[in-house]
């Protein structure tokens, strides 16, 4: 089972030779984040994400933009604290109203399928950087543990 942190590495690494290349390519930012909405990948980058392959959204809005794919307010841990002897692994930091709680067993993960909040064009304009480790750097909360 793949963790949030291995997740992070991985997709963060993908994301960086995909924007490197674009880059490369003379695409400026308007056109990468373009290049990124979900019809254009589903034919250009089929191997960038699995849902790809079967034409699936995660999302289901008009305009669906994978620039970010992950959210810069989403909070995960590798050391989870316990709260009413449940486990938190992740949470929004701006507590999301489109935000939800998936529990299981012993556990708590931040369920954001109703949040559509990093898809936007302009949400991605605003905290646009081809580094997208940089934009995500809060997301791994593991070191403040």
């Amino acid at each position: 089972m793949q963790t949030y942190a291995s997740w992070f590495k991985d997709f963060g690494d993908k994301h960086h030779q995909l924007s490197q290349r674009l880059l490369k390519q003379g695409l400026n930012q308007a056109e990468i984040i373009k290049y990124f909405r979900f019809e254009n990948m589903v034919l250009n980058e089929p191997n960038f994400c699995e849902l790809y392959k079967t034409n699936t959204k995660c999302h289901e809005m008009t305009v669906l933009n994978c620039y970010l794919c992950a959210c810069p307010n989403f909070r995960f841990t590798s050391h989870p604290k316990a709260i009413d002897k449940k486990l938190i692994h992740s949470n929004c930091s701006i507590t999301s109203k489109d935000g939800a709680i998936f529990e299981h067993e012993n556990s708590v993960h931040q369920d954001c399928s109703r949040c559509q909040i990093p898809h936007k064009e302009d949400y991605i304009k605003k905290h646009f950087s081809t580094n997208w480790k940089e934009i995500m750097k809060a997301c791994d909360s593991s070191e403040e543990d």
